[in-house]
C-alpha cells in the first residue's frame, strides 16, 4: 500500500519481508484524566493503521499507579474513542499482567541483571548524576543474588513500609542516557486500586511495565510520542533481557501541540479541581468530551489529525488550524437560523399586518429544503448592526441610513429613541417594492446597500447565548507559572432573541446563527454556546 508517512513505510517493508502476517498496534492510555486533543492524534495513528491495514489494534489501560487512577477515567475514555468512531479488539489491563511482570523481575534478579536497594527516592536522584556526568553506584548494587530475591518477596509480602525499598535494573550508571542508569523497576505502594482492590502492595515502574505489556500481546508496532525516544534503549532492554520471545519495537512520532491549549492531564486536573472550569467537558477545555459539548465533530477532529500528518519533529500549531475544520464541517451539515445576541427593538412605523419568508436552510447542501419564518412591524436587530455615528465604508444601519433586512426588505432609520443614554428604539420605514427576490429588489438605490439579520418580536425565543475565550492567554513569558498563563474571563453571556424553531431544538443541535458563527444547543448549561466563528479573524 502506498504509505502517507514514515511509519507506514516501515509497515509495508515490514510486510513485504514476511517479518508480519499482521499488523497489531494499542492505544495506551493511563486511567488518570479524560482524553484531550492531541490523544486524538495518537488515536488517529493507531486505529488509523488497524484500518488502513486490516490489523488489530488494542486498547490497553496502563493502570500501574493506583493513587491518581479510577474507572470514572476508564469509562470516559472508552465514550471518547466510540465517539470518535473507533473500535477496539481487546480491552486490556497492564494490572492483568502483574504476576507475569513479577516473574520477569524475579528472572533479571536471578540473571544478576536487577537488585533491591535501602536508597530513598532523594538519594536516588543525587547519585543518578548529570548530562555531563556519570552517575554513583548504590552501596546495594552489589548485593547478593539470593538476599535480592528474599528481599523482593518480602517486599511483596507487605513487610517493608512504602518507599523503604525499590527495585532498580543494573544497568549503567555511566550511560549518557540518564534513563539507563539503573532505573527503578519497581516501588512499594500501599493504595486500593481500581481493579485488584488490595493484593497488591508493590508496582511496576512504566519503563518496565509498557515494553512488557506490548510483548505479551504481540505488538507489532509500538508507535508512542517523541518524548518516549530517550526510554526506547530500555524498552529494549528490558525484552531483550525478560526471555521475551516475540520482541516489539518502539517508533516515536511527533507529539500534537496546539497554541492556546492546554496538553497536559495534570493541568488540566487542576482546573476541574480548582472550579476554574466546569468540569472536564467544559466546552473551554481541550478535552474530547470538551470538544464534543463545545460543538466539535468527529469528522472534524479526525480531518485535522489527517492534515496534520504523522511528522518526526515536534512542532506547535496555530489553533486556528482546528478551527478551520470544524468551520469547514459545519458550513456543509449546519442548518442557518437568524438571532440577535445584542437586540434592539426596531419598529416600520409603515408596515401592518404579518406575512411569511421563506429562506433556504443551508445554502451549501441542496438537500437542506427551505424554512418559513414570519416579518412584522415589530422586529430585533443586532446592536452590533447599528451605529449613531458610523465609521467610514459602513454598510449596516445608521441615523438616515439604509440596509437590507434578510430575506425580507430595504429598510431606512427614520428617529432613535434614547434614555439615559441607552438606544431603546429604532423607527424605521421599509420600501415595499424592495422586497428580496421581487422585480423591484433591484433597484440601483439598493446596489450597495449592507443586508443585515433580523428577528420577528413578536414570533421568537429568547436565551442565554455564550461565547468563549480561549483559556490560555495569547503569550507566555519565561518564568510563568501555570496560574499566570490563565485567563480569568473567558465566558460571555448574552440575552439573545432567534427563530421560534430554536425552543424546540433538541440539545446538541448545531446551527449557523447567521453572520455570528456557529453555536450548539448545549443542555448542561441551558445555553446556545458559540462552537466556532464564521470567519477566520486570525492576522497572518
Amino acid at each position: 500500500m502506498e504509505a502517507n508517512n514514515f511509519i507506514e513505510e516501515i509497515i509495508n517493508k515490514d510486510l513485504e519481508s514476511g517479518k508480519y502476517d499482521e499488523i497489531i498496534t494499542r492505544f495506551p492510555p493511563e486511567p488518570n484524566g479524560y482524553l484531550h486533543v492531541g490523544h486524538a492524534k495518537a488515536l488517529c495513528v493507531n486505529f488509523g493503521i488497524k484500518q488502513k491495514y486490516n490489523g488489530k489494534c488494542n486498547l490497553r489501560f496502563d493502570d500501574t499507579n493506583p493513587t491518581k487512577e479510577d474507572t470514572e477515567y476508564v469509562e470516559a475514555i472508552k465514550e471518547d474513542i466510540k465517539w470518535l468512531g473507533f473500535t477496539w479488539d481487546e480491552e486490556l489491563y497492564a494490572s492483568d499482567y502483574f504476576e507475569k511482570m513479577y516473574d520477569c523481575a524475579v528472572i533479571l534478579i536471578k540473571k544478576g541483571l536487577a537488585y533491591v536497594d535501602n536508597l530513598t527516592a532523594e538519594e536516588i536522584r543525587l547519585t543518578r548524576g548529570t548530562l555531563t556526568e556519570g552517575g554513583k553506584e548504590s552501596p546495594n548494587r552489589n548485593r547478593p543474588i539470593e538476599e535480592s530475591l528474599d528481599l523482593f518477596q518480602r517486599m511483596r509480602n507487605g513487610e517493608f513500609a512504602d518507599g523503604e525499598l525499590v527495585l532498580r535494573a543494573k544497568i549503567d550508571m555511566n550511560s549518557p542516557n540518564i534513563n539507563m542508569r539503573d532505573p527503578v523497576i519497581y516501588r512499594i505502594v500501599r493504595a486500593h486500586h481500581m481493579r485488584q482492590k488490595n493484593k497488591w502492595c508493590i508496582y511496576p515502574m512504566y519503563d518496565f511495565a509498557h515494553p512488557l505489556e506490548d510483548a505479551f500481546e504481540g505488538i507489532t508496532h509500538s508507535c508512542c510520542t517523541l518524548e518516549f525516544e530517550d526510554h526506547r534503549p530500555l524498552y529494549d532492554w528490558v525484552v531483550d533481557n525478560c526471555d521475551i520471545e516475540k520482541k516489539p519495537h518502539q517508533y516515536e512520532f511527533a507529539r500534537l501541540n496546539i497554541t492556546r491549549c492546554i496538553m497536559s492531564k495534570r493541568y488540566l486536573k487542576s482546573l476541574v479541581d480548582n472550579n476554574k472550569v466546569d468540569g472536564w467537558d467544559d466546552p473551554r477545555m481541550p478535552t474530547i468530551c470538551g470538544l464534543r459539548r463545545r460543538g466539535y465533530t468527529p469528522e472534524s477532529i479526525k480531518d485535522f489529525c489527517e492534515r496534520i500528518g504523522v511528522a518526526k519533529a515536534n512542532s506547535e500549531l496555530d489553533i486556528k488550524n482546528l478551527e478551520a475544520c470544524i468551520r469547514e464541517d459545519l458550513n456543509l451539515r449546519a442548518n442557518r437560523v437568524m438571532a440577535v445576541l445584542r437586540p434592539i427593538k426596531l419598529t416600520l412605523k409603515n408596515y401592518e399586518g404579518v406575512e411569511e419568508l421563506e429562506v433556504e436552510n443551508n445554502p451549501s447542501d441542496e438537500t437542506a429544503g427551505t424554512r418559513k419564518i414570519t416579518f412584522s412591524k415589530d422586529l430585533y436587530i443586532d446592536a452590533d448592526d447599528f451605529a449613531l455615528v458610523p465609521p467610514p465604508k459602513w454598510k449596516r444601519l445608521s441615523p438616515g441610513g439604509m440596509v437590507r433586512l434578510k430575506g425580507a426588505y430595504v429598510i431606512t432609520c427614520d428617529e432613535v429613541v434614547e434614555e439615559n443614554g441607552e438606544i431603546k428604539e429604532l423607527i424605521c420605514s421599509y420600501i415595499p417594492e424592495s422586497k428580496s427576490g421581487m422585480a423591484g429588489s433591484d433597484d440601483k438605490r439598493f446596489k450597495k446597500v449592507g443586508t443585515i439579520q433580523f428577528v420577528d418580536a413578536n414570533n421568537c425565543y429568547k436565551f442565554k447565548a455564550r461565547k468563549y475565550d480561549y483559556l490560555l492567554k495569547e503569550a507566555e513569558y519565561p518564568g510563568q507559572n501555570f496560574n499566570e498563563l490563565i485567563n480569568e474571563n473567558t465566558i460571555e453571556e448574552f440575552d439573545a432573541v432567534g427563530e421560534k424553531s430554536l425552543e424546540c431544538a433538541p440539545f446538541g443541535s448545531r446551527f449557523q446563527f447567521i453572520r455570528l458563527g456557529y453555536f450548539i444547543k448545549d443542555e448542561k448549561s441551558n445555553t446556545f454556546g458559540q462552537i466556532v466563528s464564521l470567519k477566520d479573524g486570525f492576522k497572518k
